[in-house]
């Protein structure tokens, strides 16, 4: 094992996740959902948690997971969840109810993504995470930032798509937008970027006040 595996391993196995949050996990591998890693999971929460957020939209429920790490750092924001998957959201409301979040601070949107986000008030959201169709995800960005108020953040996990963006023979669309996505952020004076390497990745983008 290379010393960048050991690192890798002991700051996966350094998480401690909580329980009702490992409970949903389990519940959404068993209905094939692909919730984020528990690593990501503590940096978003440390994210909300930093940000003081109130209003958190996510694009992609995890059947719950990635909505209760968004809340286990901003017990106090209103979550709206967005999935085309009835049976994810079905989840993730059992989930948050398991969990104790009040029936007030959660909003389960159904609906695809590319035709709910256009409707979505415009910089009403400290919060927004993108967890959907990976081939669309230079659009959703681009959605996510509009939703973003100023000083808000988005999170993408998932931005090294299995190590294939790292890797340069491949060249699928895919990993393509998502090389895409991470060169033009990372260039972008409308945005202050950030990409984590730790689990499946993670790219923060807090939006820039304009003067």
């Amino acid at each position: 094992m290379s010393e960048l595996d050991a690192v890798a391993r002991f700051a996966r196995e350094t998480v401690v996740e909580p329980d009702h949050i490992a409970r949903a996990r389990q519940n959404a591998l068993e209905l094939g959902a692909a919730p984020i890693s528990p690593g990501i999971g503590a940096q978003c929460a440390v994210v909300t948690a930093a940000t003081a957020a109130r209003t958190i939209i996510e694009i992609g429920t995890g059947a719950g997971v990635s909505g209760l790490w968004l809340l286990h750092g901003a017990p106090q924001a209103v979550l709206t969840t967005i999935d085309s998957e009835p049976e994810h959201l079905s989840a993730a409301r059992s989930a948050f109810q398991a969990a104790g979040v009040p029936l007030a601070r959660a909003r389960y949107i159904t609906g695809r993504a590319a035709e709910v986000l256009p409707r979505m008030n415009e910089g009403a959201y400290d919060i927004v995470l993108i967890d959907a169709d990976a081939a669309n995800v230079i659009d959703y960005v681009e959605h996510g930032l509009r939703l973003a108020r100023p000083g808000g953040t988005v999170l993408v996990p998932r931005v090294l798509h299995g190590g294939r963006v790292a890797d340069p023979v491949q060249r699928d669309a895919t990993t393509r937008n998502y090389r895409t996505l991470l060169q033009e952020t990372q260039a972008s004076a409308a945005v202050i970027a950030a990409l984590s390497t730790v689990n499946e990745g993670l790219l923060q983008l807090t939006v820039v006040p304009t003067a």
